[in-house]
This record gives C-alpha cells, sequence and structure tokens, in this order.
C-alpha cells in the first residue's frame, strides 16, 4: 500500500481486503500466463466494519481483527479499485479461516 493511508470504513458487517498476490508459478516451478491466473481466496484485513445485527436482533461480531490474514469464499466479496490498487470488501459470514 505504500505510505499512503488508505481512509475507507467498511460499514457494519464488512471486512477491507488487500488480496494476496495470485502464484505466477506452480510447486513444480511451472510458470502460470497471466490469462491462467485465478484469483487467490486469501488477504491481509486493512479495516473492520461494526458489528452486525442480525435479523433475529442478535449480533455477529468479526472474525477477524485488522492485520489478520484470512482466507475467505471463492465468489465471496466485492472488488473495488482505489488508485489503481484492487482492494476486496468481505461479508463477515464470507470469512472461512483466519490463518496464524
Amino acid at each position: 500500500m505504500g505510505s499512503k493511508k488508505l481512509n475507507l470504513k467498511p460499514t457494519p458487517g464488512y471486512l477491507l481486503i488487500e488480496p494476496a498476490l495470485a502464484e505466477k508459478k506452480t510447486e513444480s516451478g511451472i510458470y502460470l500466463p497471466d490469462t491462467s491466473e485465478e484469483k487467490p481466496q486469501k488477504g491481509k484485513v486493512l479495516a473492520v466494519g461494526a458489528d452486525e445485527v442480525l435479523d433475529s436482533g442478535k449480533t455477529r461480531k468479526s472474525p477477524a481483527k485488522v492485520g489478520d490474514e484470512i482466507i475467505y469464499k471463492k465468489w465471496g466479496g466485492n472488488e473495488v479499485k482505489i488508485d489503481g490498487k484492487e482492494y476486496i470488501f468481505v461479508k463477515f459470514e464470507d470469512v472461512l479461516a483466519v490463518i496464524g
């Protein structure tokens, strides 16, 4: 992200994620062309929205905090581009795991 601070606060129930870079090479050493790259399903949490209030009246707390690396659902999240860099807003419920 460089020295420029990203000034976004997700709405309740969402995390702002900086996606991990797609692998350019397989474990066996084969280099992949850009057209075959699959979007990563993990990234670093940059910002956390407030607790989500569910229809039942209960609250859902964030499964991760700022700085955590997470794995999220393959088709989860909404991509946004800011200053040429891609970010993803992911719902709390779309987080599958916190790494580490």
